[in-house]
């Protein structure tokens, strides 16, 4: 499953829009996580087990809204975006949401020039390298 935050997907076409998918989850901020956030702000840097909280919220919004997408024969999901709300003291909601698609994979001409072009030779390694001509005198 492609999933992607732009609305194209170079090297495909978008053949057949699936409609909205969606994941979501809530979560509540646990005590110790608590406690070691306040002493944190005490010193100041990063509040790690927050960011590991987030991180595992917005894998969960994700791998949900993939299901969705696949429910509905989806090959990928464009356009993806999040966002986030407090529900209540304590817990918040992350929301991950897209269009889910069908794609056909094209060939563009930038494509299709891309794998003619003849391969750059490799540089030379070990020995001084040589500066570029000087641009012709003018006059």
């Amino acid at each position: 499953m492609i999933v992607v935050n732009t609305e194209t997907i170079p090297g495909y076409e978008i053949v057949e829009v699936k409609g909205l998918v969606q994941g979501n989850t809530i979560r509540a901020k646990h005590l110790g996580r608590d406690i070691t956030a306040s002493l944190k702000n005490l010193v100041g840097g990063e509040l790690t087990q927050y960011t590991e909280l987030l991180t595992e919220s917005r894998r969960q919004a994700v791998e949900r809204m993939i299901q969705q997408a696949q429910q509905l024969g989806a090959d990928a999901v464009v356009n993806v975006r999040f966002t986030t709300s407090s529900i209540a003291a304590g817990a918040a909601e992350l929301y991950a949401y897209g269009t889910a698609v069908n794609l056909v994979q094209v060939s563009s001409p930038m494509v299709a020039q891309a794998a003619s072009a003849p391969a750059v030779p490799p540089r030379a390694t070990g020995g001084p390298t040589s500066a570029p001509p000087p641009p012709p005198a003018v006059g």
